[in-house]
């Protein structure tokens, strides 16, 4: 790889590490001010989200791993559809981008989620988003994981 690749490589992963931090910097009941003080005036940010638990309720709790890896993905249900029930052994985070969307938890109330909100998603708890409206839900995924290993399992129990 030439040494103008491996800047470009360089740059393409420290953008898709920001974004993550940035949000994650950004969970909550944050003023413009708190997260705007290392930008330039000409920047706009916007708080989306600051949490101290997931959906389910269960504390923040970083992972520890020999392996790190953070991945980001983009998620989009059809109308009808659901992902089926399934948990993540990592934090996740998301960002609806449009739709709606039903999070059913096991032992939890339902939350209704739209275009514009962001989360953090349960860790260990079985799940299944639904999309009961009449357009596609689309949401971006960020999962702080390990390298080679799946951030979501299937319910052994599912048909």
């Amino acid at each position: 790889m030439d040494r103008a690749g491996g800047r470009r490589e360089f740059w393409s992963v420290k953008r898709f590490l920001i974004f993550p931090v940035v949000l994650w910097a950004s969970l909550g009941v944050l003023s413009a001010a708190d997260v705007e003080e290392g930008y330039k005036p000409v920047i706009k940010v916007t708080p989306l989200l600051r949490a101290t638990t997931t959906a389910a309720g269960q504390p923040i709790v970083y992972p520890t791993t020999g392996n790190p890896e953070v991945t980001a993905v983009k998620v989009v249900i059809p109308p009808g559809a659901e992902t089926g029930w399934h948990r993540h052994p990592w934090p996740c985070f998301g960002y609806i981008l449009s739709g709606e969307l039903t999070l059913e938890m096991e032992g939890r109330e339902p939350l209704q989620l739209k275009g514009g909100e962001a989360l953090v998603e349960s860790v260990n708890v079985m799940h299944n988003g639904k999309n009961t409206g009449t357009e596609p839900v689309t949401l971006v995924m960020f999962v702080t994981g390990a390298k080679n290993e799946a951030f979501t399992v299937k319910d052994p129990l599912a048909k």
